[in-house]
C-alpha cells in the first residue's frame, strides 16, 4: 500500500516521472528529503475574515502541527470553503453540500495518510463529516469550540437565543435603540461558535459521541489555552493514524454510534438541524436513520444538559460540569459504552474517567431530568405525511396541543413583507404557516422557521404561538414551531394546499400534525395546484444542481447522487 507523498500520483504516464516531479515541485518549499519521507497528515484550513467562528483555526492549525510532528509525521494545511452561518447567500445550508463535495475531493486528490478537520460554524462539521465517510480516510475532527458568555446589566447573554429574545423585546417596544445597539456588542464577546446549545454545539457534541474526536472536544471554550492543547493531542492522534491506516470512518461509525448520536441529539435538547445534518452523515454510509426509531428515542431518553435554549446556562457550563464525557456517564445503558473512538478508547472509559464536579448544575442526572422526554419530537399528520420535527423543550407547554386557523404566507419575502401589517387578520390563537421555504423552494430551506411574532401582537404581549413551515429554524432559537414539514409544499406537499381560515391541529403527545379540512377538498385543491417552476437563475451552475439534485429533509438534504448505493441498515 502506497503512503505519503507516493500516494495519488497525479498522472502523466510515467509514475516514476509523476514521483520526481512533485518532490521537486514540493522542494521549492524548503522542505527536506527527512521531511517528505514522512506519513502524511492533511489539515483543513477553514479559516476566513467571513468566518468569526473559525477565527481562532490559525492557532488550532499551528497546534495541531506541532502534535503531528512531534510524533514524526508531516502536516500539510489545505484550504477548503469555509461557511459563515449569517455571512452565506442564500442561506448556508445551501452551501453545505457543496463544502462536502470540496473537502471530499481535496482529500482524494491530494497525498494524505490521514486528515484532521477543523470546523464549527453551522454547516462546517457535517459537511466535514460527511466528506470525511465518503472519503473514508482516517479521520480526526477538531470543533473550534464555543465562544465565552457576553453581559449587558448584569445579566448573562449568549448568542443566539438571547440575540432573538432581545431583539423580539425591541420590536415589542421594551428596548430602545441606543440598548439595542448597546447588546449588539456584548451578544458575541470572543471568536467561536454560538455559545448556547444552537447546531454547532449539537454537532460537536454528536461528533464526539460518535468517537470522532477527543474528549471534551465539544465544550472547551474557542479562546482557552485548552483548546490549543486538544489540537495538539489531536494532531498526535492523526499522526498515529496515519502511521496505522487506521480506524476509518467506516470502522467507527456503526449503527450503534449512529444510535448514541442520536441518543445525545435527544439528552443534550440540540438543534433540529442536527437531525438533518445526522441523516445527510448515515447517508453517506450503510446506514439510515429511521425517524419512527428516533422519535422512540426520545420519549425514552430525557433531556439531562440544562442549556438554553431548553434550559438555563452555556457551553462553559456545560464544560466545567464535566462535558459529554459526564453526560455519558450519566446516560449510562442509554447508550453503547462499547462503541469505540479515535483514541483507542471506548465510551465505557471515557465515561468512567468523567470529572466529578461537586454542585455543578448544568449536567443532571437521570433522576432529575431536565425534561422527561427528549429535545425533539417526530410528528406526522395530513400536512406532514413523511414527517416534520418540533423542539418540544424549547416549545410553550400550553401550545403542545392546540387548534388554530391558519394565517398563511406564501414565502419569506411575503413574511417579511405582511407579519407586521397592522391590518393583517391574525390573533394569538392562529397558526402561523410559512410555506415555499424548504430545501428546493426557497432555496435552501433557510432559518425562516422561526416567524417573528406580528409586532401588533409582541406588543400586546405575545411571547409565542404555533408556527409551521417547511423550513429550518436556528438551534439557538424557541418557541412552539413545527420544522421541515415532508415533502415541502414546492414539490407538492400538503403544506401547499393549506388556505387562509382552515384550522390546524397540533398534539405533540400524539405527535399528530392535522390540517382540518376533508380528503376531498384537497385533492380539489391538489387537482388546481399549479407546479412550482425553478427560477431563472436555477438554468446553470450550482444552482442548477442543486435545484435538480437536492433530497427532502428525511433524507438528509444532500444531493441525490451523493448517498451511498447498495446495502444499507437502519440505525
Amino acid at each position: 500500500m502506497t503512503s505519503g507523498l507516493r500516494k495519488g500520483l497525479t498522472s502523466y504516464g510515467d509514475a516514476g516521472f509523476s514521483l520526481f516531479l512533485r518532490k521537486a515541485f514540493i522542494k521549492a518549499m524548503g522542505y527536506s528529503d527527512d521531511a517528505l519521507e514522512r506519513p502524511i497528515v492533511g489539515i483543513t484550513n477553514t479559516y476566513s475574515d467571513y468566518n468569526p467562528c473559525h477565527g481562532n483555526v490559525p492557532q488550532i492549525i499551528e497546534a495541531a502541527k506541532r502534535g503531528v510532528m512531534l510524533s514524526g509525521a508531516m502536516p500539510f494545511v489545505f484550504p477548503t470553503i469555509s461557511i459563515a452561518e449569517s455571512f452565506a447567500h442564500p442561506t448556508s445550508m445551501y452551501l453545505r453540500n457543496l463544502m462536502a463535495m470540496d473537502t471530499e475531493e481535496m482529500i482524494r486528490a491530494q497525498p494524505m495518510d490521514s486528515v484532521i478537520v477543523i470546523g464549527g460554524c453551522d454547516k462546517t462539521l457535517p459537511a466535514q463529516v460527511m466528506a470525511a465517510i465518503s472519503a473514508d480516510l482516517p479521520t480526526v475532527v477538531i470543533p473550534v469550540g464555543p465562544m465565552v458568555v457576553g453581559h449587558h446589566k448584569g445579566e448573562v447573554l449568549g448568542a443566539c437565543t438571547d440575540c432573538r429574545r432581545l431583539w423580539a423585546k425591541y420590536r415589542a417596544g421594551e428596548m430602545d435603540d441606543s440598548e439595542i445597539e448597546a447588546v449588539n456588542g456584548r451578544l458575541a464577546p470572543s471568536v467561536g461558535t454560538c455559545m448556547v446549545m444552537g447546531t454547532a454545539s449539537t454537532m460537536a457534541c454528536m461528533i464526539e459521541a460518535m468517537g470522532l474526536s477527543l474528549p471534551m472536544s465539544a465544550t472547551i471554550p474557542a479562546p482557552h489555552a485548552e483548546r490549543f492543547r486538544l489540537a495538539e493531542a489531536s494532531g498526535k492522534v492523526a499522526a498515529e493514524m496515519a502511521k496505522t491506516k487506521g480506524p476509518k470512518p467506516s470502522e467507527l461509525l456503526t449503527p450503534a454510534s449512529f444510535k448514541n448520536a442520536q441518543v445525545v441529539l435527544q439528552a443534550i435538547g440540540g438543534s433540529t438541524n442536527g437531525l438533518i445534518h445526522l441523516t445527510a452523515m448515515a447517508h453517506r454510509s450503510p446506514h439510515r436513520l429511521d425517524l419512527e426509531v428516533f422519535d422512540q428515542i426520545g420519549r425514552e431518553v430525557p433531556v439531562l444538559v440544562d442549556l438554553k435554549p431548553s434550559g438555563e446556562h452555556y457551553m462553559e457550563h456545560f464544560h466545567h460540569a464535566g462535558g459529554v464525557p459526564k453526560l455519558l456517564a450519566q446516560l449510562g445503558d442509554l447508550v453503547d459504552l462499547d462503541a469505540k473512538t479515535i483514541s483507542g478508547q471506548t465510551l465505557r472509559e471515557i465515561a468512567a474517567n468523567a470529572e466529578d464536579v461537586p454542585g455543578q448544575d448544568a449536567i443532571r442526572s437521570r433522576d432529575n431530568p431536565i425534561k422527561k422526554e427528549g429535545g425533539l419530537a417526530v410528528l406526522h399528520g395530513n400536512l406532514a405525511p413523511r414527517g416534520a420535527v418540533i423542539k418540544q423543550s424549547a416549545a410553550s407547554p400550553k401550545l403542545l396541543k392546540h387548534t388554530g386557523r391558519a394565517v398563511v404566507f406564501e414565502s419569506v419575502e411575503d413574511m417579511t413583507l405582511r407579519v407586521d401589517d397592522p391590518d393583517l387578520d391574525v390573533t394569538a390563537d392562529d397558526v402561523l404557516v410559512l410555506r415555499n421555504a424548504g430545501p428546493k423552494g426557497a432555496p435552501g430551506m433557510p432559518e425562516a422557521g422561526y416567524l417573528p411574532i406580528p409586532k401588533k401582537l409582541a406588543r400586546g404581549g405575545t411571547k409565542d404561538m404555533v408556527r409551521i413551515s417547511d423550513a429550518r429554524m436556528s438551534g439557538t432559537a424557541f418557541g412552539t414551531i413545527v420544522l421541515h414539514i415532508t415533502p415541502e409544499s414546492a414539490v407538492g406537499g400538503p403544506l401547499a394546499l393549506v388556505q387562509n381560515g382552515d384550522m390546524i391541529s397540533l398534539d405533540v403527545a400524539k405527535r399528530s400534525i392535522e390540517l382540518q379540512v376533508d380528503a376531498a377538498e384537497l385533492d380539489r385543491r391538489r387537482a388546481a395546484l399549479k407546479p412550482a417552476s425553478a427560477p431563472e437563475e436555477a438554468r446553470r451552475g450550482y444552482a442548477w444542481l442543486f435545484n435538480e439534485t437536492i433530497m427532502q429533509a428525511d433524507e438528509g438534504c444532500d444531493f441525490d447522487f451523493m448517498q451511498r448505493t447498495g446495502k444499507t441498515e437502519t440505525s
